[in-house]
């Protein structure tokens, strides 16, 4: 009589992107743990659920609150996520027990079909004045009202495919884009251009834990971790993890224009830059700080340092006014600057 096979619970959203991503964490388990079942538990989180309200206005853990609470059930045993979803600060009893080899984590414009098929529009810089560019990030958006004054942003919502069919048809000359999704689903033709700090005519730093996934476990659970452990990337985990000092400790979250990014230039420097933009463009402060880092202890470290840095230098002032008009509701609509 053949063993039975142990059955790990895996809980996500059901967006396209996201169980591409499950199959992705499964594809790469499944050869260490031969003799594991692994089931899918797919829900639709409140961001999902609610396509028309602004990212904004919806708070944080629009994408997280749902599965937390299968997983704190013990209906799931981990979770996947997009790491710059979750929250800086997890609820008692979640821990990220393994974050993945990072994807592209850098920002994409995707033109309009038919102005790349023309070959009109091939980058922002060619974008007349006044042409409508398609987000629901305040990130993306202050950092591009900062480089590009001239042009229009609106909020567009959805999935990707959504928000490209949105593009192709409705009045958008472009949208903007995480790479990394693009990526996994397999529209790399899609990508007009690449955005990051070194871009010509003005660049963009990424969101936090951008093209990273992360596998949230309930804190004690050895067990599980030893599972998803094969999974973990030490260089991401910790590069993310500054990255998210930064941000916890200026207490922002997905809906701040705060944009950052890591790269390892040196086998342990760690080199770490931070731009917090006010909405509409108009100020900001940048920061960027190089350490030896080799934990993740030391890594949080150097990104509350550099944010810290930040705060007094004006960043701190900045996001002040994107809380208040979080709390009134009126200063975060990304079209209305």
């Amino acid at each position: 009589m053949s063993e039975q096979k142990q059955t790990v619970h895996i809980g996500t959203r059901r967006s396209a992107l996201a169980l591409r991503q499950v199959d992705l964490v499964i594809a790469a388990l499944q050869p260490h743990h031969p003799d594991v079942h692994f089931q899918v538990h797919a829900l639709a989180t409140l961001g999902d659920k609610n396509q028309t309200a602004s990212l904004p206005s919806l708070g944080k853990g629009l994408w997280t609150n749902e599965l937390e609470a299968k997983l704190f059930n013990k209906e799931v045993d981990f979770i996947v996520h997009c790491l710059k979803d979750m929250p800086t600060t997890l609820p008692q009893g979640g821990k990220i027990g393994v974050v993945t080899e990072r994807e592209d984590p850098r920002d994409v414009v995707v033109m309009k079909k038919k102005w790349a098929e023309e070959g009109k529009y091939k980058t922002l810089a060619d974008l007349p004045e006044g042409a409508i560019v398609g987000t629901s990030s305040v990130r993306r958006a202050a950092q591009l009202r900062r480089r590009y004054p001239g042009l229009v942003f609106k909020d567009v919502r959805g999935n990707i495919e959504t928000r490209m069919r949105k593009c192709d048809e409705e009045d958008y000359d472009c949208i903007i884009l995480a790479a990394a999704g693009l990526l996994r689903m397999g529209y790399d033709e899609r990508i007009a251009q690449w955005l990051d700090s070194t871009t010509e005519g003005g660049g963009m730093l990424h969101a936090v834990g951008q093209g990273a996934l992360a596998m949230e476990i309930r804190e004690g659970d050895e067990k599980t971790l030893e599972i998803i452990k094969p999974l973990c990337h030490e260089k991401t985990m910790v590069a993310t993890f500054a990255e998210r000092a930064v941000m916890r400790s200026l207490e922002g979250g997905c809906s701040v224009p705060i944009g950052v990014e890591t790269k390892w230039v040196g086998e342990d420097q760690l080199q770490l830059k931070v731009t917090v933009v006010s909405l509409d463009g108009k100020e900001s402060v940048d920061g960027r700080s190089v350490e030896v880092i080799k934990t993740i202890e030391e890594a949080e470290a150097m990104g509350q340092k550099l944010a810290e840095d930040l705060a007094k230098r004006g960043a701190q002032k900045i996001l002040d006014f994107v809380n208040q008009g979080r709390a009134s509701g009126g200063a975060l609509k990304i079209g209305d600057l």
